[in-house]
């Protein structure tokens, strides 16, 4: 029993596998990645804008939303990014909660819209909804991952006073605030896993469970931030990109940091699709 038991284990695996292979060519993976880099590249300043437009009204600095993304930006991108950023914030804030506030989370759905693209045909499905629905189910996951990444800069202003409330107030043992700082120490990590279960669920025109996701998600938020922080190293101590591209080098890691992250994002969606078909298997 037990053997047929691996057997059977085996057989998954290598069917996973040769799936994997098959699918990573046969969709396009590599050519994909490099379309959502260019979107996201096109919807980082819109998304950064509507983020930094909510921050004014919370006890969030814009410094603090920028210390989030130098955790993986890759070398001179977090001064490309800094510089332009404090440039077009410049202007007054009314400009930005009118029309403005409308065009840039338009703009910043561009890169979900495309990620909403590639997890169709990672399913096998032709987009069933509407370009109305499917616009406005991008502008969904987009404020989805607004409010995720504010609650992610939230906790760390509040995290302390939090703690200190259940412990003076409520009398919790002490451990309960090693526990919470631990806790803390990781919110990046729970974050990037939710905003992609959201993602994977949502995102592809077929109906989708937690169940059917959660692998794909954590297996992107790892490889995501192990892709990240090794790319980063790389630019810091071997990759002399403005030797190569003069003033362009900071986009030029820019757009190479996205394209390895749309396909980390990518391969975790072909993951799901793929364990969801053995699933269905007999």
């Amino acid at each position: 029993m037990e053997t047929k038991r691996k057997i059977i284990s085996n057989n998954k695996v290598k069917k996973f596998i040769v799936e994997f292979v098959d699918r990573f060519i046969q969709d396009d993976v590599i050519g994909l990645s490099a379309q959502l880099a260019y979107f996201f590249l096109l919807s980082l300043f819109p998304f950064l804008i509507f983020l930094i437009t909510l921050i004014g009204y919370l006890p969030i600095s814009q410094d603090d939303l920028l210390g989030l993304v130098s955790r993986y930006a890759p070398g001179d991108t977090m001064d490309l990014i800094e510089s332009n950023l404090r440039q077009i914030t410049e202007k007054p804030r009314g400009d930005l909660l009118s029309f403005g506030a409308i065009a840039t989370i338009w703009s910043a759905s561009n890169g979900v819209n495309a990620i909403i693209r590639a997890l169709n045909r990672a399913y096998d499905v032709d987009e069933g909804r509407s370009f109305w629905l499917a616009r406005l189910m991008a502008i969904f996951l987009t404020a989805a991952m607004v409010v995720v990444i504010l609650v992610a800069l939230l906790l760390p202003v509040f995290g302390k006073a939090i703690g200190l409330f259940f412990f003076v107030h409520l009398g919790i043992s002490p451990a309960f605030m090693a526990i919470w700082d631990f806790f803390r120490i990781f919110i990046s990590f729970f974050v990037m896993v939710s905003v992609l279960i959201i993602l994977y669920v949502f995102a592809p025109s077929t109906k989708l469970r937690f169940n059917d996701v959660w692998v794909g998600a954590i297996f992107a938020t790892l490889g995501w931030q192990f892709v990240s922080l090794a790319f980063s190293y790389f630019v810091l101590n071997f990759g002399n990109y403005s030797a190569t591209y003069g003033s362009l080098g900071g986009i030029i890691v820019l757009l190479i940091w996205f394209y390895l992250s749309a396909m980390v994002i990518l391969i975790g969606g072909e993951i799901n699709a793929i364990l969801k078909k053995i699933r269905m298997m007999p």
